[in-house]
């Protein structure tokens, strides 16, 4: 029996798929294509990657390296799924600041060495922004990574896909010889994001695929080539776990935060599995191989990805939402909180939020991050966060906004509390619209039903809980000289952030 413990790197802001990703809500976290269409791209990949388990293969919990910031994003979506399946464990490896790929993996590898009572767990990595279009196909190649991997035919087994145009965005993986036992090749050599001739090249040659950053191999194996390749980065790395704090995230769920050393953590050099150790392993010491994936793969780079891999009507269209259209060809057309019509355009990307609209060309879709470079020079939120906003207790919608007052929609969860908290600069005004609201103003703890309000003057120590089985819902009017997301004191919290 093989143990194989999957990883599941879930880093990344996502800029070129901006206005929908943002850095407080990035793509991984959205739901953008695929036959599921109701899961986002990182429940797909938890999908996908727990369908290698078979009578020969063992999983072991899953790990989950992500931004200490998206913590309750992750938590949120992996409490779906296993109300759903209710048949995996996860930990969160809960990174300070980015630091890349190579020292994301790292944590894991420590980590997959400490769960597994020190044994040699195969690792199967996956980035949480993909898509796939067959499943089977995935789960086969997959297996193949993992077989040969645990029969000692290499050291790492990488998928590679069947390029299907001369693209330029991406790093090729050229193979020798004839596949083995287990369909896997031999690595000959890793190449760079090519020119669009060289490419082209590639693809009349047949020997090269690209670098779908999804491979296989045992921990020990990480840690040892990254060691010979990288020592800055294993002892910086290794210095951070040995220092790492670990709590439950829930008892209800059981589902765990580990947390490295934020400085040590961020002593880290910045690299990429690939630049730290994978492109240094062809004719090493560390046996590399790659299996071939022909599954309608994509990494959803950009908006024009997002339609090739989309559902697209008999005119070439993709559309999500409330939308029109008419005379319209080979066009995206995404609305989020509005009607959004299209008429006599072509080649389009049209995506449409409650607080922005992007409109592009299909072919310079990668140039979206131009504007997200902008929007961060000019200090715009528009950048960072969308008009609704998730929290660990549920959500906020700023619906409205004038000189000295802003208007915000408010839903917690059954059972969550805001923090004891104060404000210097704000009183507020809280509405019951739905639920039933338990409210610490003050000294005073009162309960409030729907149709019901309370003021809380500037100054004045407050909490918002929900103690029902229900959301509860308020609408909240903010009044003061400053409005600002930062003007919170709190003293209390049931999420760690006091």
């Amino acid at each position: 029996m093989t143990l194989v413990i999957p990883v599941i790197l879930c880093g990344g802001s996502g800029t070129r798929l901006w206005p929908l990703s943002r850095s407080g809500f990035p793509k991984q976290f959205l739901v953008l294509s695929g036959d599921e269409s109701s899961q986002s791209l990182f429940q797909q990949a938890v999908n996908r990657i727990h369908s290698v388990g078979n009578a020969d293969i063992t999983l072991g919990k899953t790990l989950v390296v992500t931004n200490e910031d998206h913590r309750f994003l992750v938590l949120d979506q992996l409490r779906e799924l296993k109300n759903a399946t209710k048949d995996f464990d996860a930990t969160l490896l809960l990174e300070p600041v980015g630091r890349n790929t190579a020292p994301a993996l790292s944590m894991a590898a420590f980590c997959a060495k400490q769960l597994s009572s020190n044994q040699d767990p195969i690792l199967v990595i996956t980035p949480a922004d993909q898509t796939i279009q067959n499943p089977t196909a995935f789960t086969k190649a997959l297996q193949d990574c993992i077989a040969s991997v645990q029969a000692g035919e290499c050291n790492i087994a990488i998928l590679g896909i069947t390029p299907t145009a001369p693209e330029t965005g991406y790093g090729y993986i050229q193979r020798a010889g004839s596949k083995d036992q287990h369909n896997a090749y031999v690595v000959d050599r890793f190449v760079e994001k090519p020119d669009r001739e060289t490419a082209s090249s590639y693809l009349a040659d047949g020997s090269y695929l690209w670098n779908s950053g999804m491979f296989v191999l045992r921990a020990s194996t990480w840690l040892a080539a990254l060691k010979e390749f990288r020592a800055d980065i294993y002892q910086a790395s290794q210095k951070a776990w040995e220092t790492k704090s670990e709590d439950i995230a829930d008892a209800m769920s059981g589902i765990g935060f580990i947390r490295p050393d934020k400085e040590a953590f961020k002593a880290i050099p910045s690299e990429s599995i690939d630049y730290a150790v994978i492109e240094k392993c062809p004719k090493s010491q560390h046996k590399i191989k790659m299996v071939e994936l022909d599954a309608g793969w994509s990494d959803l780079g950009a908006w024009d990805a997002v339609w090739q891999v989309g559902k697209q009507d008999r005119d070439g269209n993709v559309t999500s939402g409330d939308t029109l259209l008419t005379n319209t060809k080979d066009s995206l057309v995404y609305a989020s909180s509005r009607l959004v019509s299209a008429v006599g355009v072509e080649n389009l990307i049209i995506v449409e939020t409650a607080d922005a609209v992007l409109v592009a060309d299909r072919k310079n879709s990668q140039d979206v991050k131009n504007i997200v470079s902008q929007l961060e020079s000019q200090k715009r939120e528009e950048k960072n966060l969308h008009r609704k906003v998730a929290r660990p207790w549920g959500w906020y919608d700023s619906v409205d906004e004038g000189e000295r007052f802003k208007v915000k929609r408010i839903q917690v969860k059954p059972g969550a509390s805001l923090s004891l908290q104060m404000h210097h600069h704000r009183a507020e005004h809280w509405i019951v619209v739905k639920g039933e609201a338990e409210i610490t103003n003050g000294d005073q703890v009162i309960t409030l039903k729907e149709n019901q309000s309370t003021f809380i003057p500037q100054g004045q120590t407050h909490r918002l809980a929900n103690r029902g089985t229900e959301p509860l819902e308020i609408i909240e009017v903010q009044s003061g000289n400053y409005l600002g997301e930062d003007d919170i004191v709190r003293f209390e919290d049931t999420y760690g952030r006091s």
